[in-house]
């Protein structure tokens, strides 16, 4: 006897950040503050998927995400997929993009940049080099891998 059931409760509206590689979930989850909304947020870890063998999910309850907004997970999780739901239904599909720029995510890893002595909001230029993500300062104009820039 086959028994469906499922890992992660639907939600009625809101937004789902589907196939996040596994293991990144909580990445996401503290580098977006998505908990900052105040809303009711549901987390499923290395569930199981068809295309990755596993991956993390995120639901996020009465939250909608804008174009840029998805965009920005790019740079973690560019095989992500966010949906938007309305009424227990996928109403909108955004696959990812890797964003020009992106601002107030992350912090400058070097500590001599402009940004940590002045009451600015962080900025990077986001490129892809070699097939890895790299991120140059708008203020101090080094560049620095992804996972530098995440990390501090």
């Amino acid at each position: 006897m086959e028994q469906n059931t499922l890992s992660v409760q639907a939600i009625e509206n809101g937004t789902v950040i589907d196939h996040i590689p596994a293991g990144l979930g909580l990445t996401i989850l503290r580098q977006f503050k998505l908990l900052a909304y105040g809303s009711a947020v549901t987390v499923g870890f290395n569930l199981p998927s068809q295309t990755q063998g596993k991956k993390d999910i995120i639901k996020i309850k009465e939250v909608s995400f804008s174009e840029q907004d998805a965009n920005r997970l790019a740079l973690f999780a560019p095989e992500a997929v966010v949906n938007t739901i309305r009424d227990f239904k996928v109403v909108q599909k955004l696959p990812l993009r890797l964003p020009d720029t992106i601002s107030e995510v992350f912090r400058c890893p070097n500590t001599n940049c402009a940004s940590h002595s002045n009451p600015v909001s962080s900025r990077f230029y986001v490129k892809q080099q070699n097939g890895q993500t790299r991120l140059k300062c708008h203020y101090c104009e080094k560049t620095f891998a992804r996972e530098a820039v995440a990390e501090s």
